[in-house]
């Protein structure tokens, strides 16, 4: 089913409350202090299906100015809005900051509702339906003509539910790839559950079970179980609502504005840096105006640094960083609005380009262009600026999947294996800076016969910083170009090391190609181990993680897989071990064309590395056996 989640906006009392009531028979307001006032003051939520594929999530956003907090918090994760804009009344503040706020997130489609038509004559109708179109105009808003709603005009909801459900069909893919995150807007126990928490899901999907950490305070929890408007389901995508069911925590150790994301892929951080822009309304803005900063559903104070001037005119967009009071979660591309304390009022917002706790240097060509690549939000342009920056030294997947906010897996797919160079120790390197410094260190090194020690070395490349300079001499050793003697070190010179080293190669390749041609029938490892060359070539394979020793256990031995057949027969099995009752090993041997020789090892190695799960004879999806329900 797609889903689509609405922020309902507009001034205090012009009818929101009441049209989501209409819309959905769910009143959002649920607290006391709301019914006895009438008035919202924390965000409602609510759904309705205007057809059997399609689900609209309605977020009931508080109108009145001193819970714009509330307001913002919820919006932050909309695809649309539904702008309510009351007849008798017409546009008001409110109704203008929640259409800046849109707007600042970067949400480009709209439905206008007219609210109260019975209290005005036709023409004030048609005036206010004009004034709310050119607002949601000038903000960059697509709305189509607006839908009166009232006695006086009886259809109206069913027009309404039309528009907005007519949303869905213009809506754009939303980024996949990301770092799951999900800031948390409720926090509760359920009787009999426990701890709840609830929020708009962004970034990448989320399954039970998961780890997740719990940000800014870093502590780790695992998943119990997932619920969508009450429905239990084993995963969950972006652009959902979302209820966890967190293990071992209480709601009163969720602090205001907490987050989750998955654990080590996101941290807490006191800068942050954004393509910025100013509202048309909003007073010239100067470094270091102290500002109130709303992220996710945090907020806290922060100093601006604008990096490509002094001032930012109301309308203008320029590169800024921030410096936030308190360290808090903030990925790529998720947006950060901020609004003056006195008089309160939003005056800027734009999307996050990146979270290096770091100061960057003003008014330079070199910030301006890191802050331009990262603006384009292209994973390979991101990946590559990072990996610049990393230097020699290289760097890890976990550190640039948190740097570009992507997924894992999602920035191994970009890295173009044909510009980096992964390390044994595991680091990766962008190849041709690697491969030029270690060229000119071999080079340097063949000058002086006994070698060179670190001071010389150090001499040599004074503009190296230590940590590069000893990644690039234990890459050249690492490639068998130089030795190590005590505190010296010394290029390798006879041409019978080169010979040997490439004659390693031809007969590591040559094991390689074997056992991938092979595929899930490998031959027998003693024809693999005929001699020493064989013997170590394999060692390095298998080192290197390419070639996998699967454990017979029925038949007491060992077999030899390539990593791309194993991750073939994954991909094969995969859609039959999502339908019950799961699959037997005569199953899964048909399915893949082996036999049981091969198919009893390999599903035994799926076990192990919990991508099945047995139940009873037969194997299923580990993410799919889990028995439990909330």
């Amino acid at each position: 089913m797609r889903r689509l989640v609405v922020g309902v906006i507009g001034h205090i009392d012009h009818g929101k409350t009441a049209l989501v009531r209409a819309l959905t028979g769910i009143d959002t307001d649920r607290l006391p202090d709301e019914k006895r006032r009438g008035i919202s003051i924390a965000l409602g939520f609510a759904h309705f299906t205007p057809g059997p594929d399609l689900c609209i999530e309605l977020i009931d956003m508080p109108g009145h100015e001193r819970f714009v907090r509330a307001m913002i918090a919820g919006a932050t994760g909309i695809d649309a809005v539904l702008l309510v804009v009351a007849a008798n009344e017409g546009i008001q503040p409110q109704t203008i900051e929640h259409a800046d706020i849109a707007a600042l997130l970067g949400v480009t489609r709209a439905v206008i509702a007219i609210t109260k038509a019975d209290l005005v004559a036709a023409p004030a109708i048609e005036a206010v339906s004009r004034a709310a179109s050119r607002l949601a105009e000038s903000r960059g808003l697509d709305a189509g003509p607006p839908t009166v709603t009232g006695l006086c005009a009886p259809d109206s909801l069913a027009r309404l539910e039309q528009a907005i459900g007519a949303l869905a069909g213009h809506a754009p893919p939303r980024p996949a790839g990301a770092i799951p995150f999900l800031p948390i807007d409720r926090a509760f126990t359920l009787p009999g559950h426990g701890t709840i928490v609830t929020g708009t899901l962004r970034g990448g999907p989320l399954a039970a079970s998961d780890m997740l950490e719990l940000l800014p305070s870093s502590r780790r929890l695992r998943i119990r179980a997932i619920q969508t408007h009450g429905e239990r389901v084993s995963r969950v995508t972006p652009g959902n609502r979302v209820a966890l069911n967190l293990r071992d925590i209480a709601p009163a150790e969720i602090a205001r504005g907490a987050a989750l994301a998955p654990a080590g892929l996101l941290s807490a951080t006191p800068w942050v840096a954004v393509v910025l822009r100013s509202v048309p309304a909003a007073p010239p803005l100067e470094t270091g105006t102290m500002l109130r900063a709303h992220i996710g559903t945090a907020e806290c104070d922060a100093r601006l640094r604008l990096l490509d001037r002094d001032r930012l005119d109301p309308g203008e967009s320029a590169f800024a960083q921030l410096h936030l009071a308190h360290p808090l979660p903030a990925p790529p591309r998720e947006p950060v609005l901020l609004r003056l304390a006195s008089p309160p009022r939003t005056v800027a917002g734009g999307p996050i380009l990146d979270s290096e706790p770091r100061r960057l240097r003003r008014h330079t060509d070199a910030t301006r262009t890191r802050c331009a690549i990262l603006a384009r939000f292209d994973a390979g342009d991101t990946l590559g600026l990072y990996l610049s920056e990393a230097g020699a030294d290289g760097t890890t997947l976990t550190t640039l999947a948190r740097q570009s906010g992507l997924a894992p897996q999602t920035a191994a797919h970009h890295l173009d294996a044909t510009q980096v160079i992964t390390r044994a120790n595991g680091r990766i390197v962008r190849r041709p800076l690697l491969v030029q410094l270690m060229t000119e260190m071999e080079t340097t090194l063949r000058r002086a016969p006994d070698g060179l020690d670190r001071a010389s070395l150090r001499a040599a490349f004074p503009n190296l910083p230590d940590a590069e300079r000893e990644a690039v001499l234990d890459a050249l050793q690492e490639f068998g170009r130089i030795r190590r003697q005590a505190s010296r070190c010394v290029a390798t010179t006879t041409e019978a090391e080169r010979a040997r080293q490439r004659r390693a190669a031809e007969m590591t390749a040559w094991v390689e190609a074997k056992l991938a041609h092979a595929g899930l029938a490998p031959p027998e490892p003693a024809a693999l181990l005929e001699n020493a060359e064989t013997r170590a070539a394999l060692a390095d394979l298998l080192r290197a993680g390419l070639i996998l020793r699967l454990r017979d256990r029925v038949q007491a031995r060992d077999l030899l897989f390539h990593r791309s057949a194993i991750d073939d027969a994954r991909r094969r099995l995969e859609p039959s071990l999502r339908e019950p009752p799961g699959l037997l090993v005569s199953d899964a041997g048909r399915l893949l064309g082996i036999s049981r020789k091969y198919s009893v090892p390999l599903l035994e190695y799926l076990d192990a590395i919990r991508f099945t799960c047995r139940v009873g004879d037969r194997r299923r999806l580990a993410t799919e056996a889990d028995p439990r329900r909330l």
